[in-house]
């Protein structure tokens, strides 16, 4: 059985999914991808980039 309280924590977390980039705010799919992985929303070009440039 679900509560109220974990439906609410449900649409939270999909609101988090919204594939922009926290870095270019551009839109990509590997946005979520890299959330999951990672825990930070970033494209590949952007973590790509903080991968070789971390400052």
């Amino acid at each position: 059985m679900i509560d109220k309280i974990d439906d609410d924590k449900v649409k939270v977390d999909t609101k988090e999914l919204n594939n922009i980039c926290d870095e270019c705010k551009e839109k990509d799919e590997s946005v979520t991808q890299n959330l999951i992985l990672t825990g930070f929303k970033l494209c590949k070009s952007c973590r790509v980039s903080k991968t070789i440039f971390p400052i």
